[in-house]
């Protein structure tokens, strides 16, 4: 079936799936899956995992790998009934990186390498331009991919981006180690964070790629795991657009993919609070409405006043605590992005409008978005960044429509144009 297409005239496309990543622990996830109803913290409608399951972990240990249980499995990965014999010859001169020893609670462990140095040939039977498409960009990703070290799509990235979301909290105290580094012996919990695959739907001439990652939080003391998520984002947009100068809007996705990721496990394991609210920008005295829409605004200075509006609903039952909150004492992040990477970020700002501290440039046009932070007994927790319709399009930032318009996670940020300078 044809993601994201609800077109009754869409024409026969062909699918193919390159698995280029890593690690699946298959069994594991459908037993967390199976007994989801029994274990305390498994996400629900919200998907964020129980305050009392939160507040009982105080010594927290981020590591980049696969929980070590049951024994990990690689995955070569399935290209379709429409090529037969390639599994067998695909990953032909792959390698996979050498085990490294470690030890976790007690119990001697091998992990490897979370990164599939060399992804598998592209399949036959495909000709002319598409083929050429294709191959190029797996070409690209192949070179891309070899240095797994310091490639955005790593554990061993995407563990330190968890650990720098959770340390802006009181609680737990948390650390993020090597692999090989031994556990501090006052840790009660450990999470593991691990990208499971990473793959490219090709459907006639688009391309969509999703990546996927797990974490787990186990308990030390005996063993039981206390929540478990898994986490995906995907774009799309033709392989043309993919593969134009030198594949840039891969690199692009890549960035934002380890972005949407971390931040969305470190959100349902530990930071975030869903609370009925409405939040909205708004036109100031140096930024208006584009044709009367609230989320395309414009201004002619290069310093525009950012504002937004709050309202909590209350009546949260999860969160008794809302009912009592001064929303003019609410503080919030605020991030500005240039549609490739972040321009301008301001943390804890207190009331509801904000001038950058410094210039944005004119004849451009950005993407904006403010969270809230809620502070309550001496805890804190985060909102969902402001979205456009509550981010149904893109599933909250998840899933793309147009990479090359903009990343799956700012397609529905609200947009600022910067008015040109007159010559």
């Amino acid at each position: 079936m044809r993601i994201g297409d609800g077109r009754a005239d869409a024409k026969p496309f062909l699918t193919v799936t390159l698995t280029l990543l890593l690690l699946m622990v298959a069994p594991y996830a459908l037993a967390a899956t199976d007994a989801s109803q029994a274990v305390p913290g498994t996400p629900g409608p919200s998907r964020n995992m129980d305050e009392p399951v939160r507040a009982s972990v105080t010594k927290l240990v981020v590591l980049p790998t696969p929980s070590p249980y049951p024994p990990n499995k690689a995955v070569t990965g399935s290209y379709g009934e429409e090529t037969p014999g390639l599994i067998e010859g695909g990953l032909a001169g792959s390698e996979i990186g050498k085990g490294v020893g470690t030890e976790i609670g007690g119990i001697p462990i091998g992990i490897p390498f979370p990164i599939l140095t060399l992804p598998g040939a592209i399949i036959g039977g495909i000709s002319g331009e598409t083929r050429e498409q294709i191959q190029k960009f797996r070409d690209r990703l192949t070179d891309d991919l070899r240095d797994a070290a310091t490639h955005p799509l790593s554990n061993d990235a995407l563990a330190t981006n968890v650990f720098w979301g959770l340390k802006r909290l009181p609680r737990p105290e948390t650390k993020v180690l090597a692999l090989e580094a031994p556990l501090p012996e006052d840790t009660d919990t450990v999470l593991y964070v691990s990208l499971t695959d990473l793959t490219i739907d090709v459907q006639g001439k688009e391309a969509l790629i999703t990546t996927s990652a797990s974490a787990t939080l186990r308990r030390i003391t005996d063993g039981t795991d206390l929540y478990y998520t898994t986490v995906s984002y995907q774009d799309r947009d033709t392989l043309s657009n993919w593969t134009r100068d030198d594949s840039a809007l891969w690199r692009t996705y890549s960035n934002f993919a380890r972005q949407y990721i971390s931040r969305e496990i470190a959100a349902e394991v530990f930071d975030r609070v869903a609370l009925t609210h409405t939040l909205m920008p708004r036109k100031t005295d140096t930024m208006k409405r584009v044709k009367r829409n609230d989320w395309r605004l414009e201004s002619g200075s290069t310093t525009p006043t950012l504002a937004w509006d709050l309202e909590l609903a209350g009546g949260d039952a999860h969160a008794p605590w809302a009912d009592d909150i001064d929303e003019a004492a609410v503080l919030f992040d605020i991030e500005i992005y240039d549609g490739k990477r972040p321009v301008y970020t301001a943390k804890q700002v207190p009331g509801q409008t904000h001038t950058p501290g410094y210039a944005l440039e004119p004849c451009r046009t950005y993407r904006w978005s403010v969270r809230p932070m809620y502070r309550f007994d001496d805890e804190v927790r985060f909102g969902d960044w402001m979205r456009a319709d509550g981010g149904q399009q893109t599933r909250g930032g998840s899933v793309g429509v147009a990479a090359s318009e903009a990343p799956a996670y700012l397609y529905d940020f609200a947009t600022l144009t910067i008015a040109c300078r007159r010559r």
